[in-house]
């Protein structure tokens, strides 16, 4: 049978209630990235990641573990996994991370600290006060809890002095930029993605990487943040030539993970549905969503390269 969605979902909301996301993750994992870097405690200005680049492998892990039990009589025991998770964060024993990967989605993370760090940005970070957005939450619907927990966000934020979030990814960007100020009264936190920011910085590249890759539009940044140009003026001065699949700016189709959670065979599906249209465009590909990256890659199995878009601009800009 598929997995219990009521239940499921209700495993999600009290994480996220409890332990202030929907698949907790500690707080060394969480602030890894920024070993060796120095930055500054908090501040008016502060990069904040909502630990989404985090938490992917732990996310992978974790629907590994779904598609297991997924159509089998196992997923019966959802309900009684809700009931003892309440108690131990046994999600967290079930997604047994990759090191590697962790290193990977780390290393994205740093991109954008030396990409802003090279464009006279100053930030700081807010370490293990760097809290997750509750994106996936307001994607399903739990809206009693999300509501509790954007209120600790910002709460967070305005004790830290913050002024200024420069945001890691599209969804951290939607949430705090978008959805927090119709939930959270008086919410005057300024939101601007890394992406944003440096193309608002007129960054000059130092390299011309001569490369052409094919763009995977983040439906998140394209639908919600009318976020499209910037990107594609960044790889351009970079010397990268953008070439569009099919389905491409506000046509972008899905990478298949807001299903992913509840139904993760249909969104594989999905994943090869648009791996499939990017293939056919080019066999160098470029993301700006680590939901995307990881869905995407999955469902390549290695026919396409596809890649974080601060690897390429850290190859130029850095």
């Amino acid at each position: 049978m598929p997995l219990p969605i009521g239940d499921t979902i209700g495993i999600l909301a009290d994480n996220l209630a409890l332990r202030k996301s929907v698949l907790p993750i500690s707080a060394s994992s969480a602030t890894r990235w920024a070993r060796g870097l120095n930055l500054p405690r908090g501040g008016e200005t502060v990069i904040y990641t909502g630990q989404m680049y985090q938490l992917i492998p732990y996310i992978t892990g974790m629907n590994k573990a779904q598609s297991m039990i997924e159509d089998s009589p196992l997923a019966d025991f959802t309900r009684v996994g809700r009931f003892i998770n309440r108690f131990i964060n046994i999600s967290s024993l079930m997604s047994m991370p990759e090191s590697s990967m962790q290193g990977r989605f780390n290393s994205i993370l740093v991109n954008m600290a030396s990409l802003l760090k090279q464009a006279g940005v100053e930030f700081g970070y807010l370490y293990q006060d760097d809290l997750y957005s509750g994106a996936l939450a307001y994607d399903l619907g739990v809206d009693d809890v999300l509501e509790e927990h954007a209120q600790k966000v910002y709460s967070n934020l305005k004790k830290h002095g913050v002024k200024n979030v420069i945001t890691a990814d599209p969804h951290t960007t939607n949430m705090l930029r978008s959805v927090f100020p119709l939930i959270v009264r008086g919410y005057d936190i300024k939101v601007k993605s890394y992406i944003e920011v440096l193309a608002e910085r007129n960054i000059c590249a130092l390299r011309d990487l001569g490369s052409e890759v094919v763009i995977h539009d983040s439906c998140v940044y394209a639908r919600y943040e009318n976020m499209l140009g910037e990107q594609r003026t960044l790889l351009a001065k970079a010397g990268v030539n953008v070439r569009e699949p099919v389905s491409t700016g506000e046509f972008t189709l899905c990478c298949g993970g807001p299903a992913e959670s509840l139904y993760p065979k249909k969104a594989a599906a999905a994943a090869q549905r648009r791996v499939e249209e990017l293939k056919a465009a080019g066999s160098d590909v470029i993301t700006m969503c680590p939901i995307c990256l990881v869905n995407l890659q999955k469902a390549a199995h290695g026919q396409i390269n596809i890649e974080d878009i601060s690897s390429y601009l850290a190859r130029a800009y850095c």
